[in-house]
């Protein structure tokens, strides 16, 4: 009796965060089902997790996990030295972490491009672009979020954070920013898996949270454990936890004051 009154505990708490975390994005423009509120709101599902995520057979060539949509194919124009004369650190090609969020915000494949459509059944790896029960707009991106191929007017991405320098060590960053304009990630621990993990400490709490900068581990020039910055690095993609009032820009760190700058630049 007590496993089983323990089990059904479990459930109901794992409900319970599903339901949160539905909650949390159900008033922004990443809700696609009919009682969204953004302006590219097109389906008749009411499942608003598997425009992303689905529990099972997902998409593993993304970082993101238990992917639910297939990757562009997009040839991307990235931000480089040609933008910018004081750029130090290496920028990579876009990387499945950022791809993630282009897939449908490059504007080049339909926001139902699904590994897993809703409702039993319908898979096919990769994502198959079927269309299905769309019933009002264009089936891809419209608007400002439609960031198109070439990324040279938006923030780099895949860029290596304070121009490199940093590496990983067994608890703490070793090495030193080699441009001193920017915050040194202040707090470095390992994961599950083993790896290092990177962010920039916003909330001076010493432990890895959602209104932090998160920095992404990535290979640049062999260098292991090199702290990079991504999409997701600025923007939390469920809900912005540190403005009040409807989701907008999904924000980690509120804009009031460029804080969401000087988070990392010291200028």
């Amino acid at each position: 009796m007590k496993k089983i009154l323990k089990h059904s505990l479990a459930l109901a708490s794992l409900a319970l965060v599903a339901g949160a975390a539905s909650a949390g994005i159900e008033n922004t423009p990443h809700n696609l089902t009919t009682s969204g509120t953004g302006p590219n709101k097109q389906s008749t599902t009411g499942q608003i997790c598997v425009f992303c995520h689905t529990p099972h057979a997902s998409n593993t060539s993304v970082s993101a996990p238990l992917w639910n949509k297939g990757l562009p194919s997009t040839s991307y124009t990235t931000y480089s030295t040609q933008n910018s004369s004081t750029i130090d650190g290496s920028v990579l090609s876009v990387g499945s972490v950022s791809a993630a969020c282009l897939s449908c915000h490059d504007g080049t494949q339909a926001m139902d491009n699904l590994v897993n459509a809703p409702g039993s059944g319908g898979y096919k790896l990769g994502g198959s672009d079927r269309s299905y029960n769309w019933t009002t707009g264009a089936s891809k991106i419209t608007g400002v979020a439609n960031l198109g191929a070439d990324l040279t007017n938006d923030h780099p991405i895949g860029i290596q954070y304070c121009g490199g320098g940093l590496t990983g060590s067994s608890s703490t960053v070793s090495g030193t920013c080699n441009d001193g304009d920017f915050q040194r990630t202040k707090v470095q621990t390992k994961n599950v898996n083993g790896k290092q993990v990177f962010w920039v400490d916003t909330t001076g709490s010493g432990v890895r949270s959602k209104n932090d900068i998160i920095l992404y581990t990535r290979d640049f020039s062999g260098a292991a454990a090199t702290p990079s910055v991504e999409c997701a690095s600025c923007h939390d993609p469920h809900v912005d936890k540190s403005v009040t009032g409807p989701d907008v820009n999904f924000m980690r760190v509120t804009t009031n004051g460029s804080a969401i700058c000087l988070a990392c630049h010291t200028k």
